[in-house]
């Protein structure tokens, strides 16, 4: 696992932050492995007072079709419509 980042303990976060506060990659052998250590790496991830992305990474790990690599740059138009749905009305 690695973590790209610029905070740290005691840094403050403007409420203006970009959405980029960390970036988590992972490696394997082969896609499933990597999957699975991002899976770990999520869950043991602890980011204080602010909100965070991770459970909706968590369950685009548990996608199938990510998980068998079928997506392609709709793929997030498809994984959340009710959100596109949402902000339509």
């Amino acid at each position: 696992m690695r973590v790209d980042t610029f905070a740290h303990e005691g840094c403050e976060i403007s409420p203006y932050y970009d959405s980029l506060i960390a970036k988590v990659m992972t490696h394997g052998r082969d896609r499933a492995e990597a999957i699975a250590r991002m899976r770990r790496s999520l869950d043991v991830m602890l980011v204080e007072g602010i909100k965070t992305n991770i459970p909706l990474h968590r369950r685009i790990l548990e996608d199938p079709d990510f998980v068998a690599g079928r997506f392609d740059t709709r793929f997030m138009d498809r994984f959340l419509p009710q959100k596109k749905a949402n902000a339509v009305s």
